[in-house]
Formats: C-alpha cells, sequence, structure tokens
C-alpha cells in the first residue's frame, strides 16, 4: 500500500515536472500574434542551414524593434503543431501581422534584414535608428539640420 502510494506521488511530480514546460509554452504560443502590436513570426529550426542564417538578423532585429514590434522566432521541428497551426509548407517563412493579428504578409526562404525593414516600414513601424543617427531633436529634424 504505502509503496502504491509513493508511486503515485512520485509519478505525478514527473508529469508535472516534464510537462510545465511544455503548458507555458502553450500559453506563451496562444498570444501569438500579439495584438496591440505588429508581429514578425520566423518559422523555422536550429538545424537548418537557411535557419541558421536569418538566427543574428532576427536576434539584432528584436532588438531594434523592442517596444515597436514584436520579433519571434518558432521551431517547428520542436513545435510541430506551430506549423500546422500556421500552415507552414517549407522553412523558414516569415509571417508579418498587423496590431489587430492579421496576416499581413507571407515569405518563405531566407529574408534579408534590409527586406524585413522595409516590410515593417510599409506596416507602419518606426525603423530603429542606426548607430551613427543622431536622434530628432523636438522640430523632428536631427540635431545637425536644425
Amino acid at each position: 500500500m504505502r509503496t502504491t502510494i509513493y508511486f503515485r506521488w512520485a509519478a505525478s511530480l514527473f508529469l508535472f515536472i516534464w510537462l510545465t514546460p511544455f503548458l507555458a509554452m502553450a500559453e506563451e504560443f496562444n498570444a501569438i500574434p500579439e495584438k496591440g502590436m505588429v508581429t514578425l513570426i520566423d518559422l523555422g529550426a536550429k538545424k537548418c542551414i537557411p535557419c541558421k542564417m536569418m538566427a543574428p538578423i532576427l536576434q539584432k532585429l528584436e532588438k531594434a524593434y523592442d517596444g515597436k514590434a514584436r520579433i519571434i522566432f518558432i521551431d517547428v521541428w520542436e513545435n510541430r503543431d506551430q506549423a500546422k497551426r500556421f500552415g507552414i509548407e517549407g522553412i523558414p517563412t516569415q509571417i508579418f501581422f498587423d496590431k489587430e493579428g492579421k496576416e499581413v504578409y507571407r515569405h518563405g526562404g531566407f529574408m534579408a534584414e534590409e527586406a524585413i525593414h522595409k516590410q515593417l516600414a510599409a506596416m507602419g513601424v518606426e525603423p530603429p535608428l542606426q548607430k551613427n543617427q543622431a536622434a530628432p531633436d523636438a522640430s523632428g529634424l536631427p540635431p545637425e539640420k536644425n
């Protein structure tokens, strides 16, 4: 009897520990695309060559557009349900959603950084400042033009 109780307790603990990350991910995925913010989802895999080429670009864009747009990577080899959810036929695939969560644009294959900037700008997202670019003052003009 005591062994049965211990076994059930251990099995429950194991399942809780094992399933918790998946439940958290499911909640996170349900919040994608993020309502109220333009969202770019890159669906790929960590081991796919074009996806690996995009990884540093996406990391850079995520920092540059912080607070302006969400940049999200989903590994569809680890999260196959998300590939089905978004109708992915090949990787990488980039999907752009407007602030209401409506799909606006879809691209299959490697997407260059400049093309992503252009698409986000076409959706009304203010481009990030370049490293050498000064922030505009109250007049809206860069400091050297005042």
